[in-house]
This record gives C-alpha cells, sequence and structure tokens, in this order.
C-alpha cells in the first residue's frame, strides 16, 4: 500500500537563514468510481453510485463498505464480488449476487464527493441518518479509563504512512482488552472508515459491538453514522466531535469520546461504558 499511497517529489524548504532543496513524500489523492452490478428485469444492469476522492489502497474494500454504510446492501451474502477494473485502477465494481436488488433509493448522493467531505453531496439531513441493520441491544460493556491512554501511541506506530507523509486520515480497530485489530488510512477520513467497515464486512465480522473505533482525527457526524451501521459501541477520536456527531452518538446509545491524549480524555456521551 505504501507505494500506491505515496509519492516521492522534490521541495525548495525556506526558513530564515535561506532555502535548501530537498526531498518530501506526499500522500496521494486520486478519484475512485464505485459501480454496482445487478440483475434487473433477466438483464445484468451496471450502475455508478459514486465518484470519491481518496488514496489508492484496499479499494475493493472501500466500495463495499461505502455501500454497506449507506444501506444500499446489508450483510455478505448480497455480494458476488468486489473487483478493481482491469483497464482503469481508479474503478471498482461491486457485484451483487443473483436475486439482489440494490436499495439505491437509500442513498440520495450526488454522484461527486470529496475527500474531506462525504455528506457534502446528500440532499437532506433526513438522507444522512442511515437505519443500521443491527438493532440497538443492551449490553453490559465495561471499559477501564486507563485502557484508552494507550490507543493514541498503538495508532501512530500502526500509521507508517502517516509518518511518512502526515497527509493521511486513520480509522483503527482495537478490541475490549485494547488489543489492536485493524487499521485503513486515506486522504478521506470518511473513506478510511469505509475501509475498516468494508473489510469486516468481507470477512463477516459484523456487527462490530465488542470493537473500540479509534479516529485520527475529529469525530464528524458521518462518521458516527457509519460506525453506527457498523453496530459498533465505543468511539474514540484524537480530536473534538461536532455538536451533530454528539446528538447522533446520544440517539444510537454510542460512547463518544474526544480529545484522546496520553493521559486524559473527554467523555461526551455514553459514560456508562467507562469505569474508573
Amino acid at each position: 500500500m505504501l507505494r500506491d499511497s505515496v509519492k516521492h517529489i522534490k521541495i525548495i524548504k525556506v526558513a530564515v537563514n535561506g532555502m535548501t532543496e530537498a526531498d518530501d513524500q506526499l500522500a496521494v489523492e486520486e478519484p475512485l468510481e464505485i459501480q454496482v452490478k445487478y440483475n434487473l428485469d433477466g438483464s445484468q444492469t451496471k450502475k455508478s453510485i459514486s465518484v470519491t476522492m481518496r488514496t489508492p489502497g484496499n479499494d475493493e474494500e472501500l466500495a463495499v463498505g461505502f455501500l454497506f454504510t449507506e444501506g444500499i446492501i446489508n450483510n455478505t451474502n448480497q455480494v458476488e464480488n468486489a473487483k478493481t477494473d482491469l483497464f482503469d485502477e481508479n474503478k471498482v465494481s461491486v457485484t451483487l449476487a443473483e436475486n439482489v436488488t440494490p436499495k439505491l433509493q437509500t442513498s440520495e448522493r450526488n454522484f461527486y464527493t470529496t475527500s474531506s467531505c462525504g455528506v457534502c453531496g446528500k440532499s437532506s439531513i433526513d438522507a444522512i441518518k442511515t437505519v443500521s441493520h443491527f438493532q440497538q441491544k443492551e449490553d453490559n460493556i465495561l471499559v477501564p479509563a486507563n485502557l484508552f491512554y494507550t490507543l493514541q501511541q498503538a495508532l501512530r506506530k500502526e500509521q507508517e504512512v502517516f509518518q511518512n507523509t502526515g497527509g493521511l486520515h486513520a480509522s483503527a480497530l482495537f478490541d475490549l482488552q485494547g488489543n489492536f485489530q485493524l487499521l485503513r488510512e486515506d486522504v478521506g477520513r470518511h473513506n478510511a472508515l469505509d475501509k475498516v467497515i468494508g473489510a469486516s464486512f468481507l470477512s463477516d465480522q459484523l456487527p462490530l459491538s465488542n470493537t473500540i473505533l479509534l479516529l485520527s482525527g475529529r469525530a464528524s457526524f458521518e462518521l458516527i453514522q457509519k460506525a453506527s451501521m457498523a453496530g459498533i459501541k465505543i468511539v474514540a477520536a484524537i480530536g473534538a466531535p461536532s455538536s451533530l456527531a454528539l446528538q447522533l452518538a446520544e440517539d444510537f446509545g454510542i460512547t463518544l469520546i474526544g480529545f484522546l491524549g496520553k493521559e486524559r480524555f473527554n467523555i461526551y456521551s455514553g459514560s456508562q461504558r467507562i469505569t474508573f
């Protein structure tokens, strides 16, 4: 992934004592067109669902994760395969199983979305509030507060590309004992999470109710919406949550943590799951 995700360039560094030439690395950003193939009235139909600006790598996971978090597909039995186009590496087609019709009416997204805002193409706030396939259930999850202090360091250790470029967002999963499970990176924070959820979807590990989701930046509305779709109960962010993210976390019973540091964090919702 590193080779495709990073571009090596020459730059000029400027400081008070003059200018020097240096090598640098940039996170790659390229468009990905997500297509769905399915049977309609006895013939195969192909429909372009979205174009998102992403960092190449794990594109099949991204496509499947996007379709799942948009509510277009619900389970692995509905997916026959997900493949990158042989002639265009910036296209991924997800072929649905026979007799499966995608729920395209649930996604009122414009054809183009940017890497920084996955919901910019949504036509209304109601269209964003996708209902999770996993029913909300009472749980007895309890996580000691000091476990969270170790997560940021573990995330940085795993973020090889971010350390090289400083330009990628990351989403990572940990189990309830704080053990690292999975990480994906992308120039778009919503893409990074779709890759994580897509990987879990393809390995039939949903719902992710016994995991902690760690976000390398802020917690936006859409990230909480995607987390709720995957059944995640605890979300911790290095940055701040938005007011709408908090509202959604409260609505879906999600424990939301922000400003996570080495020895500190804020609990915004779901404090009953954190013990001291």
